[in-house]
């Protein structure tokens, strides 16, 4: 008799049944590598059928990608975007990196997962993830939307690390439009109003840069 599939959701309210069918035979074909964990996130865990691929983490840091990529596209034609870690990596990163925290806030796991690591604030590693919201300022005539939302929610993401918030995209979202005083909708339809956005960016990009310097012992 089939065991029943039982995922651990983490913020994921629920999950039309179709996804749920995707998730088991990532998770099956996956697990025949036997990893310590499967852990899916991003954009297929919001609702509808908008995403253009499935992003993957496997914590496993000898994982075969390409051989795995090849097989979900095969089998369920399907794109997928896969990172092969250790779990001392992962909880490393959750402790250090928002990105890692963001991407994590919402997900689904083979197995139970601790997200309660401490943070610590490396003002080297935050630094350097801050340099990439720069390039927004810099060149904000040739970005899309979707390029312009991915680097003000970094910059966000960073500030409310920073500030020990939790971080969520919902909680950053929201963030972005009190600050900015825009909608996320105009963003990625790349709506933005050029020179009173840059101005208001530029003042929450010092902002963080300067709270990230006061980190330097």
């Amino acid at each position: 008799k089939k065991q029943k599939f039982k995922p651990f959701f983490y913020n994921v309210s629920g999950l039309e049944p179709l996804k749920l069918e995707i998730i088991e035979s990532i998770f099956n074909i996956i697990k025949k590598i036997n990893p310590q964990n499967i852990i899916i996130t991003g954009s297929f865990l919001e609702p509808g059928f908008k995403f253009n691929d499935i992003d993957i983490l496997i914590i496993d840091k000898n994982a075969e990608i390409e051989t795995l990529k090849d097989k979900i596209e095969q089998d369920l034609r399907i794109k997928s975007h896969i990172i092969s870690l250790s779990n001392k990596t992962l909880l490393s990163g959750l402790s250090t990196d928002p990105l890692y925290s963001l991407m994590l806030s919402k997900c689904v796991s083979k197995n139970r997962i601790i997200l309660n690591s401490k943070r610590i604030i490396d003002y080297k590693l935050l630094d350097i993830h801050l340099l990439k919201s720069k390039v927004l300022i810099d060149n904000f005539d040739i970005l899309n939307g979707e390029e312009k939302y991915y680097l003000i929610l970094n910059l966000f993401s960073i500030l409310r690390f920073i500030r020990n918030k939790k971080l969520s995209k919902e909680a950053v979202n929201k963030d972005i439009e009190s600050a900015l005083n825009v909608k996320i909708k105009e963003i990625r339809d790349n709506l933005l109003e050029k020179d009173s956005f840059i101005k208001k960016y530029k003042e929450t990009y010092n902002k963080t840069f300067k709270l990230i310097m006061g980190h330097i012992k």
